[in-house]
């Protein structure tokens, strides 16, 4: 199973020791790693179809001082499409101006949709399939970039499509906001003042958020499964749709 992690916040903030905590999964997940930034219209965007644990990029990302209000990260592990470069997540696309990205953990069995608009997957993945067809969909309920509630409605009624298919937890961000929609297996956790210190349920790694952080701060991790321990992670129900805005679940 493919690892998801997910962070919006209400300031750009660092990421980097939630995505250390991923990459050490990547020896069961070694057939790809990717992570997106969005720093305002603009989107970081790092991928490669070498194991986090051995690819020079993640290392360039894990020591690049990165800041950013939304994140979307993944580690592949290979069920439909060869391990490549254009099989790996996260994937991108313009909708209405703005960058889109999604990552997609699970295995969709006979999901072919008709595609006829301007979205078209490159790679041979299920995963980036049905983005193209999400993303074909909302152009289609929507002339313009429609207001997030009006958005997360329409996600709502589009999401559990390609979830008849198979497993699809996926996380899907515009820059305005984190959607996280879960088949089988996600988390999430919410940080805000007082800020403490939290540990890696992977390795022997621990940061105090405290002197780090302003008492105005909110960040919301999603992630296929906790993180770190002593935290109160929540986990999401079968065909539960969340979307997080500044930090916080709304």
């Amino acid at each position: 199973m493919c690892q998801l992690l997910g962070m919006n916040a209400n300031t750009p903030t660092d990421v980097m020791f939630s995505f250390a905590g991923l990459a050490t999964r990547a020896d069961e997940h070694k057939d790809g790693f990717g992570i997106a930034f969005f720093e305002d219209p603009g989107l970081r965007l790092f991928v490669d179809h070498h194991s986090a644990r051995q690819s020079p990029v993640a290392e360039l990302v894990k020591r690049y001082p990165i800041r950013s209000g939304n994140v979307i990260a993944h580690i592949r592990k290979a069920t439909q499409g060869k391990v490549a470069l254009q099989n790996t997540h996260p994937f991108m696309r313009e909708l209405w101006g703005r960058y889109w990205v999604m990552a997609h953990n699970g295995d969709l069995k006979g999901f072919q949709p008709r595609l006829h608009g301007s979205f078209r997957p490159v790679g041979g993945t299920d995963s980036e399939l049905a983005f193209c067809w999400l993303m074909q969909e909302l152009a289609k309920a929507h002339a313009s970039v429609p207001p997030i509630d009006e958005l997360t409605r329409t996600l709502a009624e589009l999401l559990p499509i390609p979830a008849r298919h198979g497993t699809f937890n996926c996380l899907l961000s515009n820059g305005q906001a984190l959607w996280a929609h879960c088949s089988t297996h996600l988390h999430w956790l919410h940080r805000a003042h007082p800020f403490g210190a939290a540990h890696l349920a992977d390795e022997d790694l621990s940061v105090d958020f405290g002197p780090l952080t302003t008492p105005g701060d909110r960040v919301a991790l999603v992630a296929t499964q906790p993180l770190t321990t002593g935290e109160p992670w929540v986990a999401m129900g079968t065909g539960e749709l969340r979307v997080f805005v500044d930090g916080k679940a709304v």
